[in-house]
């Protein structure tokens, strides 16, 4: 949980626009730049109107088909069918009680009339319990799509997001991205389901009883219309209003939300009180849910103007459709059995368009952060890790290792990370990095893995540019040591196997001695279950380590991996002296046969590497043993000595 939340705040602390303020004449209301909140393909001067009000509900509703076609293709088509046979049932259903009630009044309610009609009495009843056998039927498989979609919009999520290239995390866009598409957008996808079966609940309601009418006779369906239109006007309208209003309504809740969750997070909640930021935090939260609250004052008021017309024409065009009904009946158009199967049909069908109103909103609501979760998976797909043409298989074991005229820059930085690079390395030597911070270390370790592809210039393994071998291969000859690696929250052996899980170690042979080595086998020993312990606090039962704790079990992850090519970038920073020159004792032993790139800042551990690279600005100034760049008397000679006397 500790890096999400450390981009999290670089990811505010870095936005270009971020610590801009709007001119007020209040102090009290200075925000946010809007255009940062502002959520996009939501942008102010969208079209309104019936007919970009309709287009944005199509937009709210086709991700969801799509979904519903993957996850459970056969449930969502027996709601369609079970819907669409209701939709027939109630058609049915109304033209039968209307012949019923029309020959029982021709028949003045006689005996013998009231048998004859038994046949289709009993007719009409079973026409009404299969309606209610397929409400039945369509509960029950809404009931199994909701959970399908979750799970298969998570499922995409998660196979997007590591399918994307490395550089893309960098990115404050996209991890912004990402960021909407997980806390909210599948969330509103999963719930926008049931309200798609609503609505198609409703419209084979409201259609059910237009074809019903229009058998009776071609005019009621017209009346109908004239009853129910003012009522859909006053749905479109407040929809288009809240469509027009929502990219304020979701920027305004971000902020609240960010700042909510940022101040109850377990990273936070420490610095948060040494600094006696509480009331700050507050006062920073209260305006930004006063903000909300004012703007959800304004939209619901104007709102509820368009739904008072709404029911005051609804109202008018009711009673001028009775009106009408009642004129029909007395020129001898309709009987009174017509008539009041009319009635029946208009009241039903006024209900599922005030059904109509709830879903339509909660659909545009949720179309907006559905959208964002689209277009997360959009992006994802022109950010993957290579292109389709990449499959080219890596050295099994990687010989000369080439870095040629490499250039790389970070998304939205103004300078290159790395200008013009040049490093060979060959087979077997161990090469270390070092250099002040910033100095593009771990950004030409991460090139030389494979993980970034260089702007330009080319790395090469064995003569073979990584541009043209697949990641996976790549990936399968590297060993990767970070400085703040991966807490996984599952028991202490899966945190090492993780580092191959699908290597073969039935009796944990390989696990035990890669522990020995890292000096985790320790570690494992003070934890209550050992091995099986869970090591995360945020579920019962488990176990939170150390800062320099995970770093073993980190580097144990490493060495278990077993790979041709090792990469430690500051593996040891939260190790004491003892159990760091523990730990570089066993990399100098496991080197033998591996190339080993190191990371650290601690140059008295690097001395018996075979070359040391100095960077300044991103580019190679000094580079050689320990001994010739001592001799050199140059940078790494001063910080060497520098250190050397702070001991």
């Amino acid at each position: 949980m500790a890096a999400p939340a450390r981009r999290r705040r670089a990811r505010i602390a870095n936005h270009p626009h971020h610590g801009r303020r709007r001119v007020s004449t209040s102090a009290d209301d200075t925000r946010l730049h809007a255009p940062y909140w502002r959520i996009e393909g939501a942008a102010p001067g969208s079209r309104h109107g019936a007919t970009a009000t309709l287009q944005r509900l199509s937009m709210a509703v086709r991700p969801v088909l799509a979904i519903l076609r993957k996850a459970a293709p056969w449930t969502a088509a027996v709601v369609l069918a079970s819907q669409l046979g209701s939709g027939i049932a109630t058609a049915g259903s109304l033209v039968m009680a209307a012949d019923v009630l029309r020959k029982l009044i021709e028949g003045q309610f006689a005996l013998d009339h009231m048998v004859a009609l038994l046949p289709t009495i009993v007719l009409l009843a079973a026409v009404q319990a299969l309606r209610v056998g397929l409400d039945a039927v369509t509960a029950r498989a809404r009931a199994r799509l909701s959970p399908r979609v979750h799970r298969l919009a998570e499922e995409q999520l998660l196979a997007a997001g590591l399918d994307v290239q490395l550089a893309a995390f960098d990115d404050p866009d996209f991890y912004d991205q990402l960021h909407r598409a997980k806390e909210r957008g599948i969330l509103h996808l999963e719930t926008a389901t049931a309200s798609v079966v609503d609505l198609l609940s409703s419209l084979v309601t409201v259609g059910g009883a237009t074809v019903a009418l229009a058998v009776l006779h071609p005019v009621l369906p017209l009346l109908m219309l004239l009853a129910l239109w003012p009522e859909a006007w006053a749905t479109l309208r407040a929809a288009s209003l809240q469509y027009a209003a929502m990219a304020t309504t979701i920027s305004l809740t971000r902020q609240a939300r960010l700042i909510g969750d940022l101040a109850m997070e377990r990273d936070a909640a420490a610095e948060l009180r040494v600094t006696q930021a509480r009331d700050h935090v507050v006062h920073e939260f209260a305006q930004a849910t006063t903000a909300l609250e004012d703007h959800l004052v304004r939209q619901g008021l104007a709102e509820a103007r368009a739904a008072t017309w709404g029911h005051v024409f609804s109202g008018l065009g009711q009673w001028t459709a009775y009106i009408a009904l009642a004129a029909m009946l007395h020129l001898g158009w309709i009987g009174i059995a017509v008539a009041g199967t009319a009635v029946m049909a208009m009241r039903g069908a006024a209900m599922s368009v005030q059904r109509l109103v709830v879903v339509a909103r909660e659909l545009f609501e949720k179309g907006l952060y559905i959208s964002d979760y689209q277009t997360f998976l959009d992006t994802a797909v022109r950010r993957r890790n290579r292109s389709a043409q990449a499959q080219g298989e890596a050295p099994a074991t990687p010989g000369d290792i080439v870095v040629e005229q490499v250039s790389f820059r970070y998304a939205g930085a103004s300078s290159d990370a790395l200008s013009n690079v040049d490093l060979h390395i060959s087979r077997g030597q161990s090469i270390a990095l070092v250099g002040e911070n910033g100095s593009g270390k771990t950004t030409l370790a991460k090139l030389i893995a494979g993980l970034y592809e260089p702007d330009t210039g080319c790395v090469r393994w064995d003569g073979l540019d990584l541009r043209g071998l697949s990641e996976t291969s790549i990936a399968d000859r590297v060993a990767m040591v970070l400085q703040a690696p991966l807490r996984w929250p599952r028991s202490a052996r899966e945190n090492v196997r993780l580092g191959r899980h699908t290597r073969e170690d039935t009796h944990d042979e390989g696990l035990l001695a890669a522990a020995r080595e890292a000096g985790a086998d320790d570690v494992v020993a003070r934890l209550e279950k050992g091995w099986d312990t869970l090591l995360s606090r945020q579920f019962h039962g488990g176990q939170e380590l150390s800062g320099g704790q995970w770093q073993r079990m980190a580097i144990a992850r490493g060495l278990y991996r077993d790979a041709r090519l090792v990469i430690w970038d500051e593996p040891t920073s939260s190790l004491d002296a003892k159990a760091e020159f523990a730990v570089y004792e066993s990399l100098r032993r496991m080197a033998r046969d591996r190339t080993v790139v190191l990371i650290t800042h601690r140059l008295a551990s690097i001395r018996h590497a075979d070359r040391i690279c100095f960077l300044e600005r991103g580019r190679i100034v000094e580079e050689g043993t320990h001994d010739a760049l001592m001799a050199l008397g140059g940078r790494y000679a001063g910080m060497y000595t520098l250190q050397a006397s702070l001991l």
